[in-house]
């Protein structure tokens, strides 16, 4: 068979003048491959190999386009890019990631062709690799530039309203940094939980510091008609940098949860996209988190809930039928062992499941919850006090329940020095007959 243009024929006899077609595809000074319509690379050029330090026998025929990108940059092949291309038909100039045999993670934007037969079917897909270690450097150099303008420009000024009104100055700059603050940490969690059909649902969060960005978070969102996600979390660190955490494993887990509803598959996903971006920082970020899918039965008045764990703490469940103030009113859902989300490579998770009744509710929170101090010598909240003040309520439901938490935790006053994070859900109560 004659090979074609974007298959790899094996060595070729030597080119009659240095221009010949297949010298200028290998040695170009950009990245060439092709591939089937299902990734596997069909031809790719030297500069290409010799940038990624592979031999072609280890690659054609062997290897799909994805496999040569970063762990984040596969998750963004497949949930961005290749749908892009198969709609559009060509897409330019995406920002990706590409390791190489040294470690090093190169730089490159990806243009990529869908090529069509003569009835318009696809038949391949012609990609372009350009380095982009240059334009890089020259946006971290003109960022860095522009950030000491700035950095000099707003020292000017603060210089000047604290010559002219230094009293005004300070509350002025105080009062927007808290609006500030506050509008963006909004931006980092949901507008209002969704309708959740044979489910009820609450959520609350209280910044412990109007002026400190946190990093807790929880999400809940549908995965198709009988079938919700659920996560919440809490980010080590304060501050600029755990928001940009934070935004990072938001959007990881939707993409995780759509791709394998799986609570331990979204963990494993995160982890591994935590540990690819942080993991080789002085100060690693990581981060606790609980991940479920809930499956509410309407008709019955139940839900089923699968969820897995990273190091956060467990889940209460409350039951309905069992009365305020007794030990069976109140539990925990047990997940032991499960390890910190982005602190290692390989990490392992905890998975549970159970069932709600009608009238029962899941109270999933973050530590700033029961790491609250409750006297002068420093005593904490702890898990235990937050089982019994659940079980003593009278009303266990996710709204009730929330707003006494939420109003415990004012109570606490300063005592509370971590932001918390509260999502609750539950199964409405049978109406009686």
């Amino acid at each position: 068979m004659t090979p074609t243009p974007d298959t790899d024929p094996g060595p070729s006899p030597p080119p009659r003048d240095s221009d010949s077609a297949e010298e200028l595809y290998e040695s170009a000074p950009c990245g060439f491959l092709s591939t089937t319509m299902d990734g596997t690379i069909t031809k790719i050029n030297r500069t290409l190999l010799d940038r990624l330090g592979l031999e072609r026998d280890e690659v054609v025929g062997r290897r799909r386009f994805a496999d040569l990108l970063t762990v984040g940059g596969r998750l963004y092949h497949e949930t961005h890019f290749a749908p892009l291309l198969s709609m559009r038909g060509e897409i330019s100039g995406i920002a990706l990631e590409m390791p190489a045999a040294t470690g090093e993670r190169l730089p490159v934007l990806v243009s990529a062709t869908v090529k069509r037969d003569r009835d318009g079917n696809p038949v391949l897909i012609r990609t372009t690799v350009f380095d982009a270690s240059d334009r890089r450097a020259y946006e971290e150099e003109l960022l860095r530039r522009r950030t000491a303008a700035d950095q000099a420009r707003h020292q000017a000024e603060a210089a000047l309203r604290e010559a002219e009104e230094a009293r005004a100055r300070s509350e002025a700059d105080r009062t927007r940094l808290t609006d500030a603050l506050a509008v963006l940490q909004q931006a980092l969690l949901p507008t209002e939980l969704p309708t959740v059909p044979g489910l009820d649902v609450a959520s609350y969060y209280r910044m412990a510091s109007p002026d400190r960005l946190g990093g807790d978070f929880y999400d809940l969102f549908a995965l198709d008609a009988h079938r919700w996600a659920f996560f919440l979390g809490d980010v080590s660190g304060k501050g600029p940098g755990a928001a940009a955490v934070t935004s990072l494993i938001r959007y990881t887990l939707r993409a995780a949860a759509f791709h394998d509803p799986d609570p331990v598959s979204a963990l494993t996903t995160l982890n591994a996209v935590l540990y690819d971006r942080y993991g080789g920082e002085t100060v690693p970020r990581y981060c606790t988190a609980v991940v479920g899918v809930v499956e509410p039965d309407p008709e019955r008045g139940s839900a089923t809930v699968r969820l897995a764990s990273g190091g956060h703490p467990p889940a209460l469940l409350l039951r309905a039928g069992r009365p305020a103030g007794t030990p069976e009113r109140a539990g925990y859902l047990s997940t032991p062992g499960g390890m910190l989300v982005g602190a290692l490579p390989d990490a392992s998770f905890t998975a549970g499941a159970t069932t709600l009744g009608p009238g029962d509710t899941l109270l999933l929170y973050t530590d700033g919850l029961t790491e609250a101090r409750i006297d002068a010598e420093h005593t904490l909240y702890d898990d235990e006090r937050l089982r019994d003040f659940a079980g003593d309520q009278a009303c266990i439901a996710p709204r009730p329940l929330v707003a006494a938490v939420a109003a415990l935790l004012e109570k606490l006053g300063d005592g509370v020095d971590d932001d918390t994070a509260l999502l609750a859900l539950g199964t409405p109560t049978a109406s009686p007959s």
